[in-house]
C-alpha cells in the first residue's frame, strides 16, 4: 500500500499531469480538499473509489484515513492544490506516515505562480531586468514567517516577488515595498489563475489598492506579483537565439561537440 501525494495544479482540470491522472484512476481511496480541488479532477477516479473531502478534517482525522487504508492494503491518491513543494502541508503528513512506516510518493503539479504568469502573458525572467523570482508569503494564522524572511529583505534585491496568501495584507505589501521598488513599479494581482473565474488586476505599487477597490472584492486564492520585469518591453534580447551565439547544438564552426 502506498499514499500517493499528487499536485493537482492551480485549478484547470487539464493542467493535471498524466502521471497524476493515472494514479488517481488506479487508487481505491482518494483524499482531496473540496474547497480548492475542482470536482472535474475527480472524474478520473474509478467507479467505487472511496472519496474523502478533507476540507473540514483535522490532521489527526486525515492521519486516521491513511492508517485505515494501510491496514486494508488500499492505495491512496492524496490530491493537493498547486505543486507539492510549496505551502502544501505535505511535510507534516509525510512525518506522520513515516511514524507508521507507510510508504508514499510525490508527484509534482503546475504551481500557482506559473499559472499566474500564463494569465499575464509574461515571462517572469527578463534579460538584464529580472533574473530571479522569489516565492514568499506573509505571516498568517496557519504559521508565522521566519524572522529573516521579510518582504523588505527580499525586496532589497530588486527581484520579482510572487507573494502568496497575502491579498488580505495588500496595504502592508505596498507600504513595505514602495520605498524599495518605487511607486511606479508594476504590480499584478491574479485571482484563481486558470479557473473559469480567473481575474487579473494590473497596476503599480502606487495605484494597485485603488484598482482593486474599484473591482469586485478578491479575498482568497490570489497571488500578488511585484517587479519591474512585469511590464518591461525595452530590454535586450538574450544571446540564446542570437545568430552569432555559437553553442553546442548549433554547429559550432571548427569545434567538436
Amino acid at each position: 500500500m502506498t499514499v500517493h501525494f499528487i499536485g493537482a495544479g492551480p485549478g484547470a482540470p487539464d493542467l493535471l499531469t498524466l502521471r497524476g491522472r493515472d494514479l488517481i484512476a488506479r487508487c481505491p481511496v482518494c483524499l482531496y480538499a473540496g474547497s480548492i480541488i475542482p470536482p472535474e479532477i475527480l472524474v478520473h477516479c474509478a467507479q467505487g473509489t472511496r472519496r474523502v473531502d478533507t476540507a473540514p478534517m483535522s490532521l489527526d482525522e486525515i492521519e486516521a484515513e491513511y492508517v485505515a487504508a494501510h491496514a486494508a492494503g488500499l492505495d491512496v491518491a492524496r490530491l493537493q492544490s498547486g505543486d507539492l513543494s510549496i505551502w502544501s502541508a505535505v511535510a507534516e503528513q509525510i512525518r506522520r506516515l513515516e511514524r507508521h512506516a507507510i510508504p508514499y510518493t510525490l508527484t509534482p503539479g503546475v504551481p500557482a505562480f506559473a499559472a499566474a504568469a500564463a494569465a499575464l502573458g509574461r515571462e517572469l525572467t527578463i534579460p538584464e531586468v529580472a533574473q530571479s523570482l522569489v516565492l514568499t508569503r506573509v505571516s498568517g494564522r496557519a504559521s508565522a514567517m521566519p524572522g529573516g524572511e521579510t518582504l523588505a529583505r527580499f525586496g532589497a534585491t530588486g527581484a520579482t516577488l510572487a507573494i502568496h496568501l497575502a491579498i488580505h495584507a495588500l496595504p502592508r505589501v505596498v507600504a513595505e515595498l514602495t520605498p524599495l521598488y518605487g511607486a511606479e513599479c508594476p504590480v499584478a494581482v491574479v485571482a484563481r489563475a486558470s479557473w473559469p473565474e480567473e481575474r487579473v488586476v494590473r497596476g503599480t505599487l502606487g495605484d494597485i489598492e485603488a484598482a482593486l477597490a474599484a473591482t469586485e472584492p478578491i479575498d482568497r486564492t490570489a497571488l500578488i506579483l511585484v517587479g519591474p520585469g512585469l511590464a518591461a518591453t525595452d530590454f535586450r534580447e538574450s544571446a540564446l537565439y542570437d545568430a552569432g551565439y555559437q553553442r553546442r547544438f548549433r554547429g559550432r564552426v571548427g569545434l567538436e561537440g
